[in-house]
């Protein structure tokens, strides 16, 4: 498959993936409580666990890992909140999700392994 054919299958990825974190955003993020983006990166970082654990490459990690949970966690998005949530609740914030997200990788790259 040609690049721009790869290219198109993250885009594809990436058109399920950005309305799903738009929708998580939208329904749980409140002022001072990032619940959604939360959720978002959580359940990103656990899909591409999955994936690598399943050893996907190719066309279906394009779709699947780079396309969909690319596009469904958010860096920029956790960079904005934690600085506008202050010092102490930021860095609670930022610890709170790299522990969760780095911990649902690690079950979902175990899970992955365990279902190849």
């Amino acid at each position: 498959m040609s690049t721009l054919a790869t290219a198109g299958l993250v885009a594809l990825g990436a058109a399920v993936g950005a309305p799903l974190r738009y929708w998580l955003w939208r329904r749980w993020d409140a002022p001072g409580r990032p619940v959604g983006t939360l959720v978002a990166n959580t359940a990103g970082s656990l899909l591409l666990g999955v994936l690598s654990g399943l050893a996907l490459g190719g066309h279906l990690l394009a779709l699947l890992g780079t396309g969909l949970a690319g596009a469904l966690t958010t860096w920029s998005t956790l960079a904005l909140q934690t600085h506008g949530l202050g010092r102490r609740a930021g860095s609670a914030y930022v610890t709170t999700t790299l522990v969760l997200a780095l911990g649902a990788c690690a079950v979902g790259f175990v899970a992955g392994s365990w279902l190849a």
